[in-house]
């Protein structure tokens, strides 16, 4: 899918992006369960898609591309 195998904990390679989006942030590589507590605290984010939603980050991704 889209090259995101490496990018994903082994036992998640090869879901569908369904089953992705709904998984929690530990689901992708190099998010330990501290960050993820961290991120449900702060921004009370759980899953893969609470992060991508989250607006801050959206516009700091907004941001970055127009400086780029």
């Amino acid at each position: 899918m889209l090259g995101l195998e490496k990018k994903l904990m082994k036992a998640w390679e090869g879901k569908s992006a369904q089953e992705l989006a709904d998984a929690p942030v530990t689901v992708l590589e190099g998010l330990t369960e501290a960050d993820a507590e961290y991120l449900n605290k702060a921004f009370g984010i759980k899953t893969i898609r609470d992060l991508a939603k989250q607006k801050h980050f959206r516009w700091a991704q907004a941001i970055v591309t127009l400086a780029d």
